[in-house]
């Protein structure tokens, strides 16, 4: 008999962060008795997670299984774990995330409810206490924000922290496009398909979960770089849809070229007065910047082997 729903966790070298994430998994409130599972899908190719996997394994209550996907690469390890799942509903939590104990619940009430194809809740950031500058922007930086009050929403989020129904993905075995392995934005480009797709996306504020960031991302170094990478997306996806859409490049281009202009001026002034907001400012900047300079040599690698993000 198959799960009612299937809990994935990917990890790469953060056997910390892997337990924290199952152990809010295995301490779920069930009030209305779902039967589960628990994927750990381990892209480290030394398998460094399975020890830690079968002990956590050992204290569940349902079925936890270990899946080795060696081959680096966030959609790699993303589309193992779809492959290796078996419930109908497909719930993702990052290895840096804890969800309390009402999480799931929520997820599947608001899935129940709306008859969403995909369900998308809050994301609250604990920047670690050693870090004194720029901690408000880092806060709002790793966070998730969305509509006050649950319901449909018009767009779609991020993979981490979210539920979906497995009928509703486009290809149920390798859902995330394994070109973006090293770079991110694999849900993106799903739930954009989906979208295309007339999916049902609803926002569940109730269903929040915590992110905890290492001190090396919690850095203008690791935040300004993602945020480039961040406002490449667009331009990135008119170049490769299908057909190639050269005026929207040109256009996320003039776009971005503008939204350098006036921030970077705007983050040059607030730095000079060491403004509160000036990492803010100087973030909004490198996004316009990414949307400029968005292929080739320009491209950001955050997944990998050597890659501890």
């Amino acid at each position: 008999m198959s799960p009612d729903v299937s809990i994935i966790i990917p990890t790469f070298r953060r056997p910390g962060g892997l337990s924290k994430a199952a152990y809010s998994v295995i301490g779920q409130a069930n009030p209305c008795g779902l039967s589960l599972e628990l994927l750990i899908v381990d892209n480290d190719p030394a398998g460094s997670a399975r020890e830690r996997s079968q002990a956590i394994a050992a204290d569940a209550p349902f079925p936890v299984h270990y899946v080795h996907m060696p081959e680096p690469g966030v959609a790699n390890a993303r589309n193992a774990g779809v492959a290796a799942s078996s419930a109908p509903l497909i719930a993702f939590l990052d290895d840096d995330e804890e969800a309390p104990r009402t999480w799931l619940c929520e997820l599947v009430g608001a899935q129940r409810f709306h008859g969403a194809d995909a369900v998308f809740g809050p994301v609250r950031a604990r920047v670690p206490e050693d870090v004194r500058a720029h901690r408000d922007y880092y806060a709002e930086f790793f966070s998730r924000f969305g509509p006050e009050e649950s319901g449909p929403i018009a767009d779609y989020y991020g993979c981490g922290n979210s539920l979906v129904r497995r009928a509703a993905l486009p290809n149920a075995e390798a859902p995330f496009a394994v070109e973006r392995n090293a770079i991110g934005g694999e849900d993106d480009l799903l739930f954009g398909q989906m979208k295309a797709a007339h999916a049902r996306f609803v926002w569940c504020e109730e269903a929040w979960v915590w992110e905890d960031p290492s001190l090396s991302r919690a850095s203008l170094k690791y935040t300004l770089r993602r945020a480039f990478a961040y406002g490449q997306g667009p331009s990135a996806a008119c170049a490769s849809s299908r057909p190639a859409n050269p005026l929207g490049v040109v256009f996320w281009m003039l776009v971005g070229a503008a939204q350098f202009a006036i921030y970077g001026i705007a983050a040059l002034a607030l730095w000079l007065v060491r403004a509160p907001r000036r990492a803010r400012m100087l973030d909004k900047a490198m996004r316009g910047l990414g949307k400029v300079f968005w292929g080739g040599p320009f491209s950001q690698q955050f997944y990998g082997i050597h890659s501890t993000n």
